[in-house]
Parts: C-alpha cells; structure tokens; sequence
C-alpha cells in the first residue's frame, strides 16, 4: 500500500496470529518489486491494540484469509468500520524447489497487487 499509494494515508498490517518472523520467500519476492520487508514483523490484532493502535481510528480492514475475516468481523461489531475480504492463495507449503516456491509466492504477491489496483486504482508513487 505505502510503495503503490504513499505515506498519506495510516496503514497497519496485523494477523490473527503473532508469527513474528516474516518468511524468507515473502521478504524475497517482495523486494523483487522493491518492497523492504526484512524488518517488518507482523503483529496480533490484540497486540495493535495493546501498542496503542485503536481499531475505531481505521476506516477499513482488508482481511486475507477467512481466518482474518472472522476475528476482523468480531473485533469490529462495536466499530464502524468497513472489512473486505481478499481471497488470497496461501502460498506457504505449495512448490517443492526454491524456484516452485517462489513461483508461488509471486503469485500471491501479484493478487494482493491487483486488489490494490482494483481497489484504488492504478499506484500513484
């Protein structure tokens, strides 16, 4: 969102889950399209409200597994905020080699990219 639109608007990236580390075959094929993400770590919904992150101050959340949409429906039924759901392939597990892998991240990577576009329009930045 920050690279295609830029940092006008706030955005957060949150999961259901705190997994911590972001898996080497993301950080790899975002920096393809020169998105920095070896130092991003992903954060809990509850951690974001935990570190001061209030969920009435968004207008939006888009939720990329059903999983997401559910907790992201649950945390908003006392806030007005709208919650899209993109129903992203999951790339993690899919490809036997390195390159099978990345093919498959890439893939994702490109969904994500066109819901962007198809959301916003073309990138501004």
């Amino acid at each position: 969102m920050k690279k295609f639109y830029g940092t006008g608007t706030y955005v957060q990236s949150a999961g259901v889950h705190n997994d911590l580390e972001i898996d080497g075959f993301c950080i790899s094929v975002c920096h393809e399209i020169d998105v920095e993400l070896s130092r991003h770590r992903s954060r809990s919904f509850d951690e974001m409200q935990e570190w001061g992150d209030d969920l009435s101050s968004f207008d939006l959340i888009v939720a990329l597994s059903p999983a997401s949409q559910r907790r992201a429906l649950d945390l908003t039924r006392v806030f007005h905020l709208d919650v899209d759901y993109w129903p992203i392939m999951d790339p993690t597990g899919l490809g036997e080699s390195r390159e099978e892998k990345l093919h498959h991240y890439r893939q994702t990577r490109d969904q994500i990219i066109q819901h962007l576009k198809d959301r916003w329009g073309e990138p501004t930045e």
